[in-house]
């Protein structure tokens, strides 16, 4: 799979400590450690974090060639505020330089099998509106859309709005209940609403140490969680995401796309930081 991730490459600042994250950025560096291909569309600060950021994408695999550097924003950051890492609240800064992204002509003009986009960066219009080009210069792509809600950084008519434009979608058992009152009907019957109303080719809902629901080629499957000891949650989602597309655009049955993200997330999950070094043997493997 080639795809193409949209959106914030940042530094977590946690206890005084800063590590390379953005859902987007961790999505597309999970999924070359899956074997696929993963080029990101953002931006950082023409600053010593920007080029540490680049640096280090380079490393992990991630195609930069559509990573710019911008003098309008210093790269973005993200500091940690309160709770523990992975279940904390976050102070995002506003705009960062992902904010200022740009799609070129050579970005326009290449081929994607899926592109992947968040709800964060959507609320700042310019960069919704290159997202928004980008979705309409690839029709045929899939259109990856995985919620991922920040409190105070999103709204529900941007969130249905990017639902419609998406044809996969990822999110969570609180997000559910947030955007489709999901404690009014089963999980199954969520997941299957959802799909019919914005014409969805897939879904997956992900609940945490109950598992995660998977509705995808017209099957519902649901995966119990991996028993494993916690480090830290953050970029556990992330790779879930990144197992799920894979498993979506390889045509698997929904139970085993379940299961198989169930297992890449509670893997990073196992670890600390949100890319913590992993490789995918170790899914063959009773995971620690």
């Amino acid at each position: 799979m080639k795809l193409l991730s949209i959106g914030e490459i940042l530094w977590d600042v946690i206890g005084g400590e800063e590590y390379l994250g953005g859902a987007p950025f961790n999505l597309a560096a999970h999924a070359v450690r899956l074997g696929d291909s993963a080029s990101l569309l953002s931006a950082v600060g023409s600053d010593e974090r920007g080029r540490r950021a680049i640096a280090m994408a380079e490393r992990l695999g991630v195609d930069t060639r559509y990573l710019s550097v911008t003098r309008q924003a210093d790269t973005g950051i993200a500091t940690v505020l309160s709770g523990e890492a992975g279940n904390a609240q976050w102070q995002i800064v506003r705009p960062g330089a992902y904010d200022f992204l740009t799609p070129s002509e050579a970005l326009l003009a290449d081929s994607f099998d899926a592109i992947c986009y968040g709800t964060l960066l959507q609320t700042f219009e310019p960069a919704h509106r290159a997202t928004e080009r980008i979705l309409e210069t690839f029709p045929e792509s899939i259109h990856f859309y995985d919620v991922n809600l920040r409190p105070s950084h999103y709204d529900l008519k941007l969130v249905e709005k990017l639902m419609a434009m998406a044809s996969i979608v990822k999110l969570n058992d609180s997000e559910a209940e947030a955007i489709g009152g999901r404690t009014s009907c089963s999980l199954e019957d969520f997941c299957k609403s959802q799909a019919r109303l914005f014409g969805l080719d897939a879904i997956a809902v992900t609940r945490g140490e109950k598992g995660c629901a998977v509705f995808s080629g017209g099957e519902y499957a649901e995966s119990p969680a991996v028993a494993v000891k916690v480090a830290d949650t953050i970029g556990a989602g992330d790779a879930f995401s990144a197992a799920f597309l894979h498993g979506v655009v390889a045509t698997w049955p929904a139970a085993r796309i379940a299961d198989y993200a169930n297992r890449v997330g509670a893997l990073v999950a196992s670890r600390h930081g949100a890319i913590p070094e992993w490789n995918i043997e170790e899914l063959e493997q009773p995971i620690q």
